[in-house]
């Protein structure tokens, strides 16, 4: 991106005033005056957010040539897929080609169910509560769930599909969903949900045409022009035809597919089994 997107976006947080350092992606003038807003620290995290939010831009970018109704991603969930899917290429060999990791540690099961463990622990653990978020909203709209009990219809969701309690006892005199951003800044959330499944479709989809045929864990699509193009060309395309169209060009597939996901963690689901071998599956968490 050109220098003056870099002297726009807004990195450091001000000493002198109250910011929202929320992390966000703008496309100010529907052209090319794209900005960042977020708070950045030297760390992994935001290394990781900040190939998100850079997914929002580079999207904004492609389609911008689109007539402006146009000028939109496929769909909600195409749009915060694209920078993860990207994020997904950030493997200790990519780390080690940018001069950020001195060398490319040796290859141990260790090492790898340790790497899969992090990468599981964002990206599967969050499905759940990517989920129940709109159902309560959509429940809250719907008046199925009415104020007399936003809060426990919030709980009984976290525990039906996360398993968790509150730590303090809790009334209707709380409102817990409005500590989660989304919620009251009226931020639709299924598009996370979605995402989170998008983005391993997607980064299989520029494995495979980058001639990847290894582990999808492993999988760096850095430097890949055969990658590249068919990713850009499915940015390109923007809203302007149903997202299964965008997604085939992509992946070849025109659903959305889990079993993305799944392979990328398929060295860790075997782990799990054995080590959980005679375990009871589930939860019990005190009502």
């Amino acid at each position: 991106l050109p220098k003056t997107f870099w002297e726009r976006s807004l990195f450091t947080k001000p000493a002198d005033r109250d910011v929202v350092c929320h992390a966000s992606a703008w496309d100010v003038d529907n052209k090319n005056d794209l900005r960042l807003k977020m708070c950045i620290q030297v760390r992994d995290e935001d290394f990781v957010t900040i190939h998100h939010e850079l997914g929002h831009n580079f999207y904004q970018r492609a389609y911008n040539q689109q007539p402006y109704l146009f000028r939109n991603g496929a769909n909600d969930g195409f749009h915060e897929a694209i920078g993860d899917a990207v994020a997904l290429s950030i493997t200790p060999t990519y780390l080690n080609k940018v001069g950020l990791l001195p060398q490319v540690p040796q290859e141990s099961q260790d090492q790898e169910i340790a790497f899969l463990l992090k990468q599981g622990l964002d990206k599967i653990a969050f499905l759940p509560f990517g989920l129940l978020i709109d159902e309560w909203r959509w429940k809250v709209f719907s008046g199925e769930v009415t104020p007399a009990n936003y809060n426990q219809a919030w709980w009984d969701l976290r525990h039906q599909y996360q398993g968790v309690a509150a730590p303090v006892p809790r009334s209707e005199q709380d409102f817990d969903p409005g500590a989660k951003y989304h919620v009251p800044a009226n931020v639709p959330y299924a598009r996370y949900f979605l995402a989170h499944l998008l983005e391993f479709q997607f980064h299989r989809g520029m494995c495979r045409a980058a001639g990847y045929t290894g582990p999808l864990h492993r999988c760096s699509v850095y430097g890949s022009k055969k990658a590249g193009a068919k990713l850009n060309a499915m940015l390109q395309m923007g809203q302007s035809r149903p997202w299964p169209e965008a997604l085939e060009v992509l992946t070849g597939e025109r659903q959305i597919d889990g079993g993305a996901l799944m392979g990328y963690f398929a060295p860790l689901k075997r782990w799990l089994d054995e080590q959980n071998r005679g375990q009871k599956v589930g939860w019990t968490v005190p009502r």
